[in-house]
């Protein structure tokens, strides 16, 4: 499932991040990429112990775990602390899959291991203010190319293979992060993601309708039987 969700950040939390980002310590992307993805990566990325990536990272962390959509499709376990990079000048990141565990450092410093189920882009840059930077993610839903405007995020499965576009203006600016999800399967997630969002419009349009009590029982059931937790 690849979904667009609309205004996780606000316009003041954008234009925060932006200011912060303008005069951050960037360095070459590759610091994160495995073996494979370092041959195809070319951007700038901040650095995941640096005080602007800790400072932002917990901003777009609170307010994705505020957001009742993205809650609702990711059903989130563990959410890998956001990064963010900028791509300019050409940069580009070809076609790739991301690695299926990344590794939080915990307080204790000991390594913590976070399955990606799903990878989300958060884009900070409206689609107007550069040229190029299109995620690109070919996955069973045929190839699609992504450019939303700042505040708004993607989600779509970390399975999928996608690329960034080189950006031949301006600056693209965007957070990324991925999430382990109490459901490993997508196909279990789209199924609890539209019978949720059923709900949900029946009970705004029907809110005494005696089957909502039983299609909510259906929706814990699944997810009491299918949950990894």
């Amino acid at each position: 499932m690849l979904l667009s969700i609309p205004d996780v950040l606000t316009a003041e939390q954008v234009a925060h991040c932006r200011q912060r980002l303008q005069h951050a310590g960037w360095a070459d992307g590759r610091i994160t990429a495995g073996h494979q993805s370092a041959k195809a990566k070319d951007n700038l990325q901040l650095p995941e112990d640096s005080e602007v990536a800790r400072e932002l990272g917990a901003l777009v962390q609170e307010a994705v775990q505020a957001n009742s959509t993205f809650f609702s499709a990711a059903l989130p376990r563990r959410i890998y602390p956001p990064l963010f990079n900028c791509y300019r000048d050409g940069q580009s990141f070809g076609f790739h899959v991301d690695n299926a565990v990344r590794y939080e450092r915990g307080a204790d410093g000991a390594a913590q291991p976070v399955r990606t189920d799903l990878s989300a882009t958060l884009f900070l840059i409206d689609p107007q203010d550069y040229d190029g930077g299109e995620l690109v993610i070919e996955d069973t839903y045929g190839m699609q190319q992504v450019k939303l405007p700042a505040g708004h995020l993607v989600l779509y499965p970390g399975t999928s293979l996608h690329r960034v576009n080189p950006v031949t203006r301006g600056a693209r600016l965007a957070s990324f992060f991925w999430i382990q999800s109490m459901l490993r399967e997508d196909s279990q997630r789209r199924l609890m993601f539209e019978l949720d969002v059923s709900i949900r419009r029946l009970t705004r349009e029907v809110p005494e309708h005696p089957s909502l009590v039983q299609l909510t029982g259906v929706y814990h059931n699944l997810l009491r039987r299918w949950a990894d937790v």
